[in-house]
């Protein structure tokens, strides 16, 4: 039976434009169209 060993994760690189979008520009994003959906549903209601 092996032992688990911890994986060495690499920070996220600046230079990748992908890492960029979906660790930064995602998140975001999903955050301001939470709000924007919760503002008008306050306002339907």
């Amino acid at each position: 039976m092996q032992i688990p060993k911890n994986q060495s994760n690499a920070p996220i690189d600046p230079s990748s434009p992908v890492e960029l979008i979906v660790f930064i520009a995602l998140p975001i994003l999903l955050i301001v169209v939470y709000f924007v959906a919760r503002k008008k549903r306050k306002n339907n209601n």
